[in-house]
């Protein structure tokens, strides 16, 4: 039988690299049937969570034991929607970011910044209304949507089955690589550090901000910049921007870019979470940096480029067809790939600094929430009610009914016989 808490557990930590060994210190405990779905949810936010803890154990030198509290874990992994401001509950999707249908089928869009809101507007030549967009959207064909908007720099993805995903380009370059990837770099000398760790933030939403509001809590000093003029959603920032200090940089201004040089020479870690290839022009390289690449699609592949967020990875992926179906797609009941990919590169970020306090070196690692979401529909168990049920032919015809769940060595496998006619058999025992 599968022992689901500790199998994720241990898959996760065998892709970071970790020491099978550490795995028998997490204890799992709390509330059960939380964060409910078709997919597996709860068993990636727990092994997530677990592993990130066992990291900062393993890194810290402590010898005690790592305890995940599904309540905990539940309740963080929706943190933005229990947060409240003076009162105030948060606005989490803008009006022009949801489902539409399309000609042939579903679009989910994502217009939260002013700049996606604009080119979507732009790339479907409607008005800044629910009633326009949904006209416009409407009269054309989902894959024409998608194609459309994400040419005018917006963001809109058609939705796919499981297996539409699984015959897509993309689809197949995401299934043919490993949930992520750990790199060294050089051969820089391990790096003394008098005072606490120091993590240069370059990440926006969710997941990136989740793996660096998480070092903030293990005692990094934590620098979050954005450029001048396009600061991170006011709830968002209240929501994951705990522990961080912030700093408004304009990289492409001479001064501002030596500032920031400076910054990333005196850093530890660099996270980034802007789209492949954005960044690159900024040279952010440096001998004995923990580097960390957070991406919606991967690096590689035809939408290796593209921007997205955990909602339209749900979308193209399937995961909102599993959730739901063609006709009515669904979501799950967290952002759980930001949330999962956050706590899994806060983890990555942690063995690498422990791997490069033994051996020196700087470290690449590379995680993409559309990896996440391959590895929840395709590595975990989930519940599958067909696993449980049996067929029999009898006297009421065939049957299909749900198995015993009484189970042990040497116990029955079924019943002996199907139900009869009711009222038919006589009165007498078996036997007699």
């Amino acid at each position: 039988m599968d022992n689901t808490p500790r199998s994720g557990t241990e898959l996760l930590w065998s892709a970071l690299g970790g020491d099978p060994a550490l795995v028998d210190r997490v204890e799992y405990g709390g509330t059960s049937g939380l964060l409910p779905a078709r997919l597996p949810v709860m068993d990636l936010a727990r092994a997530a969570v677990a592993v990130c803890s066992l990291a900062a154990v393993e890194h810290a030198g402590l010898p005690g034991a790592v305890r995940v509290d599904d309540g905990a874990v539940a309740t963080a992994f929706v943190s933005e929607r229990h947060l409240r401001v003076d009162g105030r509950a948060p606005v989490n999707f803008a009006p022009l970011s949801r489902f539409w249908r399309a000609s042939d089928g579903w679009v989910r869009t994502h217009a939260n910044y002013p700049h996606h809101r604009a080119a979507l507007l732009a790339a479907l030549r409607a008005a800044d209304s629910v009633e326009a967009v949904a006209a416009a959207i409407g009269e054309r064909k989902a894959v024409e949507v998608e194609s459309a908007v994400y040419a005018a720099g917006g963001l809109a993805v058609a939705l796919r089955t499981p297996s539409e995903w699984a015959e897509h380009p993309q689809g197949r370059e995401v299934a043919a690589r490993p949930l992520l990837t750990r790199e060294r770099l050089d051969e820089a000398p391990p790096r003394r550090r008098s005072g606490p760790l120091r993590v240069l933030d370059l990440t926006r939403v969710i997941a990136g901000p989740v793996a660096t509001r998480t070092l903030a809590l293990l005692g990094a000093d934590v620098l979050r910049i954005d450029p001048p003029g396009n600061p991170e959603l006011p709830d968002q920032h209240a929501d994951t921007g705990v522990g961080k200090r912030t700093a408004a940089l304009d990289l492409e201004r001479p001064s501002d870019r030596r500032t920031f040089d400076g910054l990333l020479d005196a850093a530890d870690v660099l996270v980034t979470g802007y789209r492949p290839g954005a960044l690159d022009r900024f040279g952010l390289d440096r001998p004995g940096l923990v580097t960390a690449r957070l991406s919606a699609w991967g690096d590689y592949g035809p939408w290796g480029g593209r921007r997205g967020f955990d909602s339209l990875v749900q979308v193209a992926t399937g995961i909102a067809v599993t959730e739901g179906s063609v006709a009515e797609p669904g979501a799950l009941p967290a952002q759980a790939l930001d949330h999962g990919t956050g706590y899994l590169l806060a983890a990555a970020v942690l063995r690498s600094l422990t791997e490069q306090r033994a051996e020196g070196g700087g470290r690449l690692v590379r995680l993409a929430l559309a990896q996440t979401g391959h590895w929840l529909t395709t590595a975990l168990p989930r519940y599958e009610p067909e696993r449980y049920l049996a067929e029999s032919e009898g006297p009421l015809g065939r049957l299909r009914h749900a198995q015993s769940p009484v189970a042990y060595e040497g116990g029955p496998t079924g019943w002996s016989r199907p139900p009869g006619l009711a009222g038919a058999d006589a009165a007498v025992w078996a036997g007699a």
